[in-house]
C-alpha cells in the first residue's frame, strides 16, 4: 500500500513537472513572462513630477507632489509667465537620480515626411519602463551616459505605446521631452508617433495606468484626465505628435496600415489629419466603411492593426500598400514579436519586444531590441548595443 501512495505521489509530481515545464516554454515562446514580486520604491510619489498645467493663457503652473504615506502629501507650486524658459527636474525613484529639462511654450507640429541618408534607429512599446528605454538609447550611442544626444543628425523613432503598464510614465514623456531638444540642437530629429495606448490616455480610457497616477491626480486636486488633456502641457504637447510617418522611404506607424485603407487615394498628411482630428473622441463603429472610421477604428485603424501577424493577408497584397504609398517598408510596433524581425519579404517589420519593466521582477527577463536602418540597411539592435543583420 504504501508503495503504490509513493508511485502515486511520483506520477502526480512528475505530472505537475511537465506540465510547468511545458507552460513555461510556451510563455517564453509567446514573448510571455512570469511576475514574481515588485520593487517597493514603485510607491514612492515624493518628488514625482513635473506636472504642469495651464493656469490661463499666460501663465503655467509647476507642480511637484512632496511626502510619503505616513506623514503626508503637499504640493509644490511655482508659476511662470509662459513665455519663458522654466528649468525644471525629473526624479527617477529606482535610482533616486534626476535628469534637468527646460520647458518651453513652443510647440510645433513635425513633419511627417523626411527624405535625408541619416541612419534611423527605431524602438517601440516601451509602455513606461524609463530605465530600459534610456539604456538601451546608450547602449546603442544614441545618448551617452549624461543623456547627451551623439546621434549627431540621426533619426530616433518612438513607434508607439510609451505610456501605460508601468510605473515611469511621466519620467518617459519627459525624457521624450528633452531628447527631442537634445536633437534638434545636433541637427537630428526625435519622432514621437502615438499608438494606441497614447490614444487612450486622451481619450479618457486608463484601465491600463499604473494605480500610481491615479493617486498623483488625487494629491494634485485633478481627475486622472487632466494629467494629459488639454489643460496640461504634457497633454497639448501630446497632441501635436503624428501616428504616421515616412523616414527616407519607410513608413512608421504603430499598428499598420489596412488593406481597406490602402484602397483609398489618400496619402499620409491626410491619413494624419483625420487621426489627429479624433485623438480625444473614443471610437464608436457606426456601421459605415468610410475613410475616417477605418483610420481610426479599434481593429483596422493605424493605430490598432493587426493584421500582419495573423496570416490574414498574402505577399500580393502587402506589395499592393507599400506601392501605393511608394515606400519600401512598413515598420510596426503593436503586436508583440520574440524578437525584431522581417516578414512578408522584407517588406514588414515588427519591432515590439518585451522589455524590461523598472519596477517589476519578472523570469524571464525581457531584453530590450530596436531596428537600425543605416545606407539601406536593416539591423536588428540589441540592449548591450550589439547588431544582427535582417
Amino acid at each position: 500500500m504504501k508503495k503504490r501512495i509513493l508511485r502515486y505521489i511520483k506520477h502526480v509530481l512528475a505530472t505537475v513537472f511537465i506540465l510547468m515545464s511545458i507552460g513555461l516554454i510556451v510563455i517564453v515562446n509567446i514573448g510571455g513572462a512570469i511576475h514574481y514580486s515588485d520593487d517597493p520604491k514603485m510607491r514612492i510619489l515624493d518628488k514625482d513630477g513635473p506636472y504642469v498645467f495651464y493656469q490661463n493663457d499666460s501663465i503655467l503652473s509647476v507642480n511637484y507632489i512632496r511626502g510619503n504615506k505616513n506623514d503626508g502629501f503637499y504640493i509644490e507650486k511655482e508659476k511662470y509667465n509662459i513665455k519663458e524658459d522654466i528649468k525644471a527636474q525629473c526624479y527617477f525613484p529606482l535610482e533616486k537620480s534626476t535628469f534637468d529639462i527646460t520647458i518651453t511654450s513652443k510647440i510645433e507640429k513635425p513633419k511627417a515626411i523626411y527624405n535625408d541618408d541619416n541612419p534611423i534607429i527605431a524602438v517601440s512599446d516601451i509602455e513606461s519602463g524609463f530605465k530600459a528605454f534610456r539604456d538601451f538609447l546608450i547602449y546603442n550611442k544614441v545618448i551617452d551616459k549624461e543623456l547627451n544626444w551623439i546621434f549627431e543628425k540621426g533619426h530616433l523613432v518612438l513607434v508607439g505605446d510609451f505610456v501605460d503598464r508601468g510605473n515611469s510614465t511621466t519620467q518617459v514623456l519627459w525624457f521624450i521631452y528633452k531628447l527631442e531638444q537634445e536633437a534638434k540642437k545636433h541637427g537630428g530629429v526625435v519622432h514621437y508617433i502615438l499608438g494606441n495606448h497614447e490614444l487612450k490616455n486622451m481619450q479618457d480610457m486608463f484601465g491600463a495606468a499604473s494605480q500610481k497616477y491615479y493617486a498623483a491626480a488625487a494629491i494634485l486636486g485633478k481627475q486622472h484626465h487632466e494629467l494629459y488633456n488639454a489643460t496640461s502641457f504634457l497633454g497639448k504637447w501630446l497632441v501635436s505628435k503624428n501616428t504616421i510617418e515616412v523616414i527616407n522611404g519607410n513608413i512608421f506607424t504603430h499598428g499598420g496600415i489596412h488593406p481597406e485603407i490602402a484602397a483609398f487615394t489618400v496619402d499620409i498628411e491626410k491619413i494624419n489629419a483625420i487621426n489627429s482630428a479624433y485623438y480625444d473622441k473614443v471610437y464608436y463603429p457606426t456601421g459605415d466603411k468610410n475613410l475616417t472610421q477605418l483610420i481610426t477604428s479599434n481593429r483596422k485603424g493605424i493605430c490598432w492593426y493587426r493584421g500582419y501577424f495573423k496570416d490574414e493577408l498574402d505577399q500580393e497584397q502587402i506589395d499592393e500598400i507599400i506601392t501605393s504609398f511608394k515606400a519600401k517598408t512598413i515598420v510596426v510596433g503593436h503586436t508583440i514579436q520574440s524578437k525584431v524581425k522581417r516578414s512578408y519579404n522584407g517588406k514588414i517589420i515588427g519591432i515590439d519586444v518585451k522589455h524590461p519593466k523598472d519596477y517589476q521582477h519578472e523570469w524571464p527577463k525581457g531584453r530590450s531590441e530596436g531596428l537600425l536602418i543605416e545606407n539601406e540597411k536593416y539591423y536588428r539592435i540589441l540592449d548591450n548595443g550589439d547588431r544582427e543583420k535582417i
